[in-house]
């Protein structure tokens, strides 16, 4: 599907879309539906697709539901930020059950029924779930989340949490049947194959090895240059999406757009263990992730995660934090230096200051021995043997910072979309849950960037492939219309027959 450097763009298209990941693949999927004729081209740096933080060796894969992510709901009593992805969430999978219908995907590649729990040690952390579960239960999208404090259950659910553990003190887990493992990888490889589907007739195209330098605004368009194979090139564009993930800001910067004035990122990296082992893998069906240590950022809450890569099974313990400077994994040491700017110097050194804890954090982390992080694992697989398990680098991650007339900056939790005031270039900046909220975000960008389309026709057809949309209230009817609508797109069968 992607042509290599060596084969040169045209020198126009309709819209740029830089990097090749789960952001610029959901919105050349919507473009590619929506306007058949237009020439999309796609721009990835590296000499693969999805190589970043959608490669699913670079993030936690989860498919966020707001089911298990503990991180989300600080206060038990408050469930709105998991109820919000929890929304998204389905929107999304709308999005991909339309085109799965219409033959345009094969969701057996990247989606696969996967149970997610929680397990919790100590009776604060007990307490704390008992509270999140009575809360969550009264929205209908979590209705049918199980809790037990009884050891002999969770063995039922998750045998190798409780295999080899001893004498238990106070513990709980909850369990949502219904999760899901996802690939965003093959993904992100299956949205960009609608973009290229007719390429024959528009000239859409996805072009790896493709390192975008410049961003000039030249009249009414944009001129998006660098290199690829040693060569220059330039392509002239109306419109501009940067989905590089933690390169997004410094091209934006490049761009000179005032909207990105003042904002930041922190480089932030993460090891995990992976077993492949056949016999240790069939023994764990689920995502279990427990209660993150004080500090953490966002996307290091400890879990214990069954993945499907390639069709082939592991199982996946972490986070470890690390430290680079760099934004990409496969970017440069000087990425985050070429970030900085007059405007957002106090911006990063408030939000250091503002999250000490943050800072305690990952200097632990980064001091941690092997057998230090080996016993972070045995606290939720306790027989776990070191030689069936290898510590494995994932991706960076570009922690935004956002500046605060109050605060000066601010640790943002989850993604911010960033657009031009005219809607001619936009950005994603952030991380985690970005990927599983991919289709609402991009939607709120065909709705900002693209305002006289979207009332035109463009929502219409949207509303057809993604039913609720505006939908502000989820009823039980809702709820189960909606998941069994998209349980049967997807290939996951009913949420009746997993009951």
């Amino acid at each position: 599907m992607p042509r290599s450097p060596h084969s040169a763009p045209n020198a126009e298209a309709d819209i740029v879309l830089i990097g090749a990941g789960i952001m610029s693949a959901t919105l050349g999927s919507m473009l590619a539906v929506l306007e058949p004729s237009w020439r999309i081209v796609v721009l990835e740096k590296s000499g693969e697709l999805a190589s970043e933080s959608s490669d699913p060796w670079n993030n936690a894969g989860t498919g966020h539901s707001g089911f298990c992510e503990l991180n989300y709901m600080p206060d038990p009593a408050d469930g709105s930020k998991p109820a919000a992805i929890a929304r998204q969430f389905q929107l999304s999978r709308q999005w991909w059950s339309h085109l799965a219908e219409e033959g345009l995907i094969d969701p057996s590649t990247f989606i696969h029924r996967t149970a997610h729990m929680n397990l919790v040690f100590g009776e604060n952390d007990v307490d704390y779930l008992r509270r999140r579960v009575g809360t969550l239960r009264a929205d209908p999208l979590f209705a049918d989340m199980e809790l037990t404090e009884d050891p002999e259950r969770i063995a039922q659910w998750a045998p190798l949490t409780m295999e080899g553990r001893g004498t238990v003190g106070p513990i709980a887990a909850t369990r949502v049947e219904r999760g899901t493992d996802i690939d965003f990888g093959a993904l992100t490889r299956a949205l960009l194959s609608v973009v290229t589907a007719n390429g024959a007739e528009t000239g859409s195209e996805v072009l790896t090895g493709h390192d975008v330098t410049g961003l000039e605004r030249r009249g009414d368009d944009w001129v998006v240059s660098g290199k690829a194979a040693g060569e220059r090139f330039a392509i002239r564009a109306s419109t501009v999406f940067v989905g590089a993930g933690g390169f997004a800001l410094h091209l934006l910067q490049k761009a000179r757009i005032p909207e990105v004035r003042g904002y930041a990122v922190l480089p932030v990296g993460a090891a995990f263990y992976r077993c492949s082992v056949p016999s240790v893998v069939r023994r764990h069906d689920a995502k279990v992730y427990g209660q993150a240590e004080v500090g953490a950022p966002p996307m290091s809450v400890p879990h214990l995660d069954k993945r499907v890569v390639d069709g082939e099974e592991h199982l996946l313990f972490g986070p470890f934090a690390t430290f680079s400077t760099k934004l990409l994994k496969r970017g440069r040491l000087t990425d985050f230096f070429r970030t900085l700017r007059p405007g957002n110097l106090a911006v990063i050194a408030a939000a250091g200051l503002q999250n000490l804890s943050l800072v305690r954090y990952l200097i632990g982390q980064l001091a941690a021995s092997p057998t230090t992080k080996f016993e972070q694992l045995r606290r939720y697989l306790p027989a776990a043997r070191r030689n069936e398990w290898e510590l494995v680098p994932a991706g960076q991650r570009a922690q935004l910072v956002t500046p605060d007339p109050r605060r000066v900056g601010v640790l943002q939790q989850g993604t911010e979309l960033v657009v031009s005031a005219d809607g001619s270039i936009a950005g994603l900046l952030g991380a985690s849950p970005g990927a599983s909220t991919a289709v609402p975000i991009m939607i709120d960008l065909l709705t900002r960037a693209f305002p006289a389309a979207w009332h035109r026709g463009w929502k219409e057809r949207v509303m057809r492939a993604v039913p609720d949309l505006e939908r502000r209230s989820w009823d039980a009817e809702a709820v189960a219309a909606s998941q069994g609508r998209t349980d049967r797109a997807l290939g996951l069968g009913s949420s009746a027959e997993i009951r």
